[in-house]
């Protein structure tokens, strides 16, 4: 007779990163409607690879729509987008 022998729950990389962050109280990160509510049409701009961005650059992306630059690299940003975060190319030498 075999004995059934449930699954012990493992944590990925992301749940320890957020107990740990959780456990040290830091601030939640804002949300997306928090960071885009109330700007104007013509606060952003339109994304382009040859452009340089900063930390808190609006931006209008043809395929992703509005977003904010939450963090800036030489030649990476990781921008928050309705739909969540994604890592963009920018000041790319043509």
């Amino acid at each position: 007779m075999s004995i059934k022998r449930t699954k012990q729950r493992t944590f990925s990389r992301r749940d320890e990163d957020s107990q740990i962050a959780s456990a040290r109280g830091h601030e939640p990160e804002k949300q997306w409607e928090e960071l885009i509510v109330g700007q104007a049409e013509d606060a952003f701009q339109i994304f382009s690879l040859k452009t340089r961005y900063a930390k808190g650059a609006l931006l209008a992306h043809p395929t992703f729509g509005k977003g904010v630059v939450v963090t800036a690299g030489p030649t990476i940003i990781e921008v928050l987008f309705k739909e969540g975060k994604k890592k963009l190319g920018h000041g790319v030498a043509s």
